[in-house]
């Protein structure tokens, strides 16, 4: 059949590596759904009354040469330069065996957060080794598997610091020396909490006057000093002692818990994370083993499986938003596992005494530099330093600025008279001679021979990254296959769907990927000249353009560096307008039951009360329960937090009512972006009465997950609140625009997309999502439904009845599609016992068919342990997932090795095998191991 020209629509060819089903496939789906098209189905889906009214224009889409030139123009017109500013970020190198085999490698940044932990083995073990590097380097007993950045990890800090100290103060001291994007978080965080911030130097610290204090170790401007005595004095006055301290210094300083520090924090991104204007970096946090159930964040632990084998899980989610919600002290849903993953492996990569040698020739380097200095003249302090020295050169600070920047240099500038300069790894002697330069000094590197110059009392004496793993053959060619072995041992995109309710796991191309990685946007230091950054500029603008066109809102902020973030970062935005208008004193928030288990959370940090709203039958708000509570409420009332569509998967018509009386008792509606997969190029949350929404970049807009993070959450907001923005009202992330360093993938995509491409995109996510609960009717009633029966961009499947029918549970399923070579739906949110599916644009019919195949396959094995056909605790669902080891041993099961282990789904040839059984979470909670245990505990676990 020869083809016409008419088979190249714009969006057929340009958009093709995002819409999964062909023309022909669809036509298929259009008939098992009983439609003429999408049109027909999208008039079925989305209420008109909530439909936009003009289409996305964006101009003619790109294709990847287009595109991949663009970037380049664009990435050209930032200036990468030589930047030894410090204040956390530092250049660093990136082996390139991490960087081909983590960074830019699909099995990696396109897994999902290990909440199934049979299918996330290779990422667990390579987060337990980040945890363990963490706690060996700060000598605390415990540490998480990640925070954002060092300033949300600092804030963390502070208010855990709260929960646990036995001081009753209300105050928090703040070192001085502490980097001031730390301070600024911490001071965001702490007014609505009504936490007094003390700022001012160690010395002069009170202990009795607060229930808590952090120090920067070393500090900001160098500083290197012990804080065992300032600690001391704390625990006196049962305070708590926080150190944010840098992990590099620590391969050669004397560690916080040394100094009886109760929690450290920090950042690992000179561990081999380019600095990339200011993220994603993961941020650490480590503590005592008596603060572990207070710490924010996850936590990965060991456990067996049910054989008896070694397994790791999330041991321990304390402040995970879906067990805490309105009594949650922290919204942390987003940590920075890819991020985590790359520090651990540059670990790895260098082990102990790799690390050391790279520490102390940072510190040579330094030393060397500041005796020249000296020579010269220069005061240059402190005595005591690390790899940052301050130098006093009074009115010649502007000229030594600019000399430096003529030699491709940028130093800091602190206060009127002084420079400051961090070295880094990547410091070569070149590197020395041209800041001697600036400051009008012809000198060589070899005219000064290096010395020490560390605090004989703060030099490390015990020894750290003792574990085997550290200790590895570091041949690239071992390297390379441990990398490989973890990899093999997940289930990510590449291998299969992952069709995850209200997380949106899509395509992330290649070509948008690419750019992250090119110098000119991952070498930018976020607090350099803003003339070097017109690239980045230009393109935040342009991105910020099309998201306002998309949502229907005036400006961005892309200040959250995660989705919880941009939830509170919007609620911070409607208090501080409130207050601006001398109604501060509102702070009550309305939200749905059905709300993300983030709102409620956020809604608490900024200090609001929270009061649930009952939702109908179908899952709907409750329009009369919600009028009569605003109504209530209406003096105080700050705002509502709802989210559309809705998260049981409809597009509720009375949204704009609900906003409408919000906004006559004087609140302000926060829209939650979580699921705009359903609504881009349809519907525009800014029309609905929408004043904030916050953005999923890492979901909607092709960023991906990378197994827990990076993420980036922009906020979206109307006119009237533009003016109390992040940027204006007070810093939410430690970097002016976030993770900066990902938003070309979101750019990347809406270029290539364009406006058709976009609105397409969500057309065809809501057909397979519709495809999806048309093949399983029958077999799994499907619970929530629009007036006509179609879903939004997902469906929550209900499989409570099997639990008394079959003794089958949400979880026996959950496992069992391991088996189909699956990743599970969203299991038991929002309603316990059910399995949310949204299966996204990206997904061929093929794939659709194939997870329904395994679910209907699934449903029959249930149907014949109902019947009796199949022993009730001895079958597959009982039983899944099955091992390659459970296939070679003696088999002893009343059903065929077939049926086990090739399911419904499953590829012959491409068989996904699980590394291990189902997890014995128990098991992992009576016996909480977080660290590398020496391998011997691992044989005594399994016994």
């Amino acid at each position: 059949m020869a083809y016409t020209p008419t088979d190249y629509l714009p969006y057929d060819f340009a958009n093709r590596r995002h819409i999964g089903p062909s023309p022909a496939e669809m036509d298929q789906m259009f008939k098992v759904l009983g439609v003429s098209g999408l049109d027909e189905l999208i008039d079925q889906t989305v209420p008109k009354s909530i439909r936009q009214a003009e289409p996305l224009k964006m101009g003619k889409a790109m294709s990847e040469s287009e595109l991949l030139y663009f970037m380049r123009k664009t990435a050209q017109k930032n200036k990468v330069m030589t930047s030894l500013i410090g204040m956390g970020y530092h250049g660093t190198v990136t082996p390139p065996a991490i960087q081909r085999n983590i960074l830019e490698n699909p099995a990696w940044y396109t897994a999902y957060t290990p909440y199934q932990p049979e299918i996330s083995q290779g990422r667990l073990e390579a987060l337990l080794n980040f945890q363990t590097m963490i706690s060996d380097l700060t000598g605390l007993e415990i540490a998480n598997a990640s925070l954002l950045d060092e300033s949300t990890a600092c804030a963390e800090a502070m208010t855990m610091a709260q929960r646990v100290a036995k001081s009753k103060a209300k105050a928090f001291f703040v070192d001085e020396n502490c980097h001031p994007q730390n301070i600024a978080v911490m001071k965001t965080r702490a007014a609505p909490l009504g936490i007094e911030v003390i700022v001012g130097s160690p010395d002069d610290l009170q202990a009795d006057a607060v229930f808590g204090a952090i120090f920067q170790y070393p500090g900001t401007h160098g500083h290197v000093r012990d804080f065992t005595e300032v600690i001391a004095a704390l625990h006196a006055a049962k305070a708590i002692a926080i150190v944010s301290a840098d992990p590099m210094a620590l391969c050669l300083l004397k560690e916080p818990g040394a100094m009886g520090a109760d929690i450290a924090v920090g950042s690992t991104q000179r561990f081999g994370v380019p600095v990339g204007n200011g993220g994603p970096h993961a941020a650490y946090m480590a503590t005592k083993d008596d603060y572990k159930r207070a710490m924010p964040g996850r936590i990965v632990g060991i456990s067996i499986d049910s054989h008896g084998n070694r397994a790791y899980r999330l041991s321990l989610q304390t402040r995970e938003q879906h067990i805490r919600r309105e009594k949650a002290t922290s919204n942390v849903c987003t940590a920075q596992a890819l991020l985590a993953v790359m520090a651990s492996f540059y670990a790895v990569f260098h082990g102990p005494k790799g690390l050391r040698a790279i520490a102390q020739r940072i510190h040579r380097k330094t030393a060397r530099l500041a005796k020249g200095l000296e020579a010269a003249g220069f005061k240059v302090e402190p005595k005591d330093f690390f790899d940052t020295i301050t130098v006093d050169v009074g009115l010649l600070q502007r000229g030594v600025l600019q000399a430096a920047v003529q030699q491709g240099i940028n130093l800091r500038r602190v206060g009127k008279t002084k420079v400051g300069i961090t070295l880094d790894e990547r410091t070569r002697p070149e590197t020395i001679e041209s800041v001697w330069r600036a400051f009008g000094l012809l000198r060589k590197d070899d005219d000064f021979t290096p010395e020490y110059r560390l605090p004989e009392a703060l030099i490390r004496t015990s020894d750290y990254l003792q574990h085997d793993v550290f200790h590895m053959n570091r041949a690239e060619t071992e390297m390379m296959r441990y990398m490989r072995r973890l990899a093999d041992r997940d289930l990510a995109l590449d291998r299969a769907m992952i069709p995850l309710g209200s997380c949106t796991m899509k395509l992330n191309s290649a070509a948008e990927m690419m750019p992250i990685s090119w110098p000119e946007f991952a070498n930018l230091h976020p607090y350099a000249p803003a003339d070097q950054a017109n690239g980045y500029a230009e393109l935040i603008a342009d991105l910020s353009a099309k998201l306002c066109q998309i949502t229907g809102y005036d400006d961005f902020s892309m200040q959250p560096n995660s989705g919880a973030q941009g939830e509170y970062a919007g609620l911070l935005t409607i208090a501080d307008y409130h207050k601006a208008r001398g109604e501060g004193h509102r702070n009550v928030c309305l939200i749905p039951v059905n709300a993300h288990g983030t709102n409620p959370a956020s809604a608490q940090m900024v200090g609001w009360k929270v009061v649930a709203v009952k939702c109908d039958d179908n899952g709907s708000i409750d329009v009369e329960d919600f009028r009569a509570k605003a109504e209530k409420h209406s003096a105080d009332l700050a705002g509502c937090m709802i989210t559309y569509p809705s998260t049981h998967g409809v597009f509720e018509e009375t949204v704009i009512e609900v906003c409408k009386i919000t906004h006559e008792h004087g609140g302000q509606v926060y829209i939650d972006g979580a699921n705009m997969n359903a609504m881009v190029g349809l519907s525009r949350p800014g029309d609905l009465g929408g004043d904030v929404s916050h953005l999923n970049l890492h979901k909607t807009f092709a960023i991906p997950h990378g197994g827990g993070g990076p993420g980036m959450g922009p906020i979206g907001v109307k006119a009237h609140l533009v003016p109390h923005l992040p940027e204006k009202s007070g810093a939410v992330s430690a970097a002016p625009f976030g993770s900066a360093s990902i938003l070309p993938i979101s750019w990347a995509y809406i270029l290539m997309m364009g406006g058709e491409g976009l609105t397409q995109a969500t057309r065809v996510a809501i057909l397979n999502a519709n495809y999806i609960a048309k093949r399983l009717e029958g077999a799994y009633d499907v619970l929530y439904k629009g007036q006509n029966g179609r879903v939004a961009h997902e469906c929550i499947i209900d499989t409570r009845p099997y639990a008394d029918s079959a003794g089958v549970t949400v979880d026996d399923i959950a496992k069992r599609l391991i088996d189909c070579g699956f990743h599970a739906p969203t299991m038991s949110w929002p309603v316990a016992g059910t399995l949310m599916i949204e299966p996204t644009e990206s997904e061929t019919k093929a794939e659709l068919d194939r997870f329904c195949d395994a679910m209907l396959a699934i449903r029959e094995e249930i149907r014949a342990i109902e019947e009796g056909r199949m022993d009730a605790e001895n079958n597959p669902l009982k039983n899944a997932p099955h091992t390659m080891e459970d296939l070679v041993k003696d088999w002893d099961r009343p059903y065929s090795r077939e049926q086990g282990c090739f399911p419904p789904g499953a590829f012959r040839v491409d068989k996904y095998w699980p590394p291990v059984n189902r997890v014995d979470n128990a098991y992992g909670d009576r016996h909480l191991v977080c660290t590398c245990p020496p391998m011997s505990d691992y044989a005594e676990a399994a016994e």
